[in-house]
């Protein structure tokens, strides 16, 4: 281990032992992980690029949640709220988490070799989440791979300001339940962009969809689909993979994969060291990463609930939105950016 791990398990190990949570970030002195550890697979294992490519039943497999979603919104214009959120929480979150992560899937265009199709594909899997998000979360998901926890760029490092304010058990439960909320308006207040021409097509896609839901079916329907992406995003078991993926609960290890069964139903996003080292490899194939390099992954750890992350999050007095790992900005990133 570098002098950099050492600083990280010296601070760990003096957290634990007070049981108090941390002021800071862990600060890497080393480069992110996944380009190095794909060099060493790769010069060991070139077939791994045979699994290279898109997932070509993605579209097929989009097609059908969006409309089983638009469908169960339909049957919905006329019950009562508390009908409408059940099954916003216990079906319709299920299908509208698949859906962002769909977005997640072709935001590394892994459903066409072209490009342009992805992004229309996207923008069409975006349609039940109600908030227009596909095309502004590819430009900062991409960032976010190519600089892995560097300070001032990767925005899915919660910011100073959430950290100060969550420290404690009830803190830490309302940030996971409004979590997608921090998430989504992040990047908007620490590093806003400016909108493009498909952010724009995005966007009056998505309100003629909506306006179309309110005009023909009512409130409750148009409810229904903005309640299953909130409460989806938020105290639910397949939002765990929001803390499971790189929050640090292990000294030395900056990114966790998670093997349990809700990957079949969110195009194997679990599988995140495996997306990290091979991000032009689809969700479907990447099982078959670890089955060809499993030295690579058998002494990482990972987890099998994400449920259960969720849990030790909120319970742990030691984590919380300071257990990430960050780098300074370092000469070859600005070349790179």
């Amino acid at each position: 281990m570098g002098k950099g791990g050492e600083k990280i398990e010296d601070k760990l190990e003096e957290e634990e032992d007070e049981g108090v949570m941390a002021t800071d970030f862990f600060w890497s002195y080393t480069d992110e992980p996944h380009a190095s550890r794909r060099r060493q697979i790769l010069s060991q294992y070139p077939q791994i690029k045979q699994l290279f490519g898109p997932d070509r039943l993605a579209c097929f497999k989009v097609t059908m949640v969006v409309m089983l979603q638009l469908w169960t919104a339909t049957l919905l214009h006329d019950a009562g709220w508390l009908k409408i959120l059940t099954i916003a929480y216990f079906f319709g979150s299920f299908l509208n988490h698949n859906l962002f992560l769909a977005i997640h899937e072709l935001s590394h265009n892994l459903a066409f070799s072209t490009p342009v199709y992805n992004r229309w594909l996207g923008i069409f899997a975006n349609l039940p989440i109600g908030v227009p998000m596909s095309v502004t979360f590819q430009k900062y998901h991409l960032e976010h791979h190519r600089f892995q926890g560097v300070d001032g760029i990767d925005m899915d490092i919660p910011s100073h300001a959430e950290a100060h304010l969550v420290k404690n058990v009830v803190a830490k439960s309302i940030w996971v339940i409004l979590q997608l909320f921090f998430y989504a308006l992040r990047p908007l207040f620490l590093k806003p962009k400016p909108p493009g021409y498909w952010e724009f097509v995005n966007l009056f896609i998505q309100i003629a969809l909506n306006a179309s839901v309110v005009h023909f079916w009512g409130w409750r329907s148009f409810g229904y689909l903005i309640l299953s992406t909130f409460v989806g995003g938020g105290m639910h078991p397949m939002a765990g993979h929001f803390i499971s993926e790189h929050y640090v609960f292990k000294p030395d290890q900056e990114t966790y994969s998670y093997y349990g069964p809700l990957n079949l139903l969110t195009w194997h996003v679990g599988f995140h060291n495996e997306h990290h080292d091979f991000p032009r490899i689809a969700g479907n194939r990447l099982h078959k990463v670890k089955e060809i390099a499993p030295e690579y992954y058998q002494n990482l750890d990972s987890y099998k609930s994400w449920s259960q992350v969720i849990y030790m999050y909120i319970m742990d007095r030691t984590i919380g939105p300071y257990s990430r790992m960050k780098r300074k900005v370092s000469t070859t990133t600005k070349k790179s950016e």
